[in-house]
């Protein structure tokens, strides 16, 4: 078991720092709304692969796979999800475009930069946490991963729901630990990122990023 853990552990580090539809919704909660929210959003991308791990441990995920019809079905409601954040993204970006900025500190009653614009794109931690689940939840590659790759792992005679949700417990908190780090980082550099030409270059690159990944799970699935 301890061996298999660790194994299992080497290759969730790494799909978890891969880039994907997770970090780029983290950053965007981060810039956009502080600290709080990010967190939260992140803590939404965990329960999405609690519920994958859930799904998958009962068999659900199976069902997806063996099912084309409900599996595109998911995928495109996960790549219009995802390109709706990217155009949220994009329109707040262009309300930060120079023709379009209030300067700093002209905030209702002289609130300060982070006011005016800023709060227009803003989410409540409950908004940001549902964010992030549904960016999982909607995401079968998810489940048809833990599907095809926790089984790898799981030793002879150990007890497979056990085994499974184990496992899953560990790909989370490894999750969170990276877009918990993520969120803070930016915190702690918020004096550059609050910047509005630099929150606009930011919200452009993450708006076309999520744009782009929805694009490609929408033509991945019409083929």
């Amino acid at each position: 078991m301890f061996s298999s853990l660790m194994g299992f552990t080497a290759v969730a580090v790494l799909l978890t720092v891969s880039p994907g539809p997770d970090f780029a919704v983290v950053l965007r909660t981060s810039l956009g709304s502080g600290r709080r929210a990010a967190l939260c959003s992140a803590l939404g991308i965990a329960a999405g692969c609690v519920v994958w791990g859930l799904a998958g441990a009962v068999g659900l995920t199976a069902m997806l796979s063996a099912s084309r019809t409900a599996y595109d079905a998911l995928r495109i409601a996960g790549a219009l999800y995802l390109m709706w954040l990217g155009f949220q993204a994009l329109r707040s970006a262009r309300r930060r475009a120079p023709g379009g900025e209030r300067p700093e500190g002209a905030g209702p009653e002289g609130a300060g930069p982070e006011s005016g614009i800023a709060d227009a794109g803003r989410q409540s931690p409950l908004r940001a946490f549902r964010t992030g689940l549904l960016t999982n939840v909607l995401n079968p590659k998810v489940g048809v991963v833990y599907m095809s790759l926790l089984p790898q792992f799981i030793p002879h005679g150990a007890p497979v729901v056990a085994t499974t949700l184990l496992l899953v417990a560990v790909h989370v908190l490894l999750g969170l630990l990276w877009l918990g780090g993520i969120a803070l980082a930016v915190h702690r550099a918020r004096a550059l990122f609050q910047r509005p030409r630099v929150r606009r270059r930011l919200d452009q690159a993450t708006g076309g990023v999520l744009l782009a990944l929805g694009a490609v799970v929408g033509v991945e699935t019409a083929r």
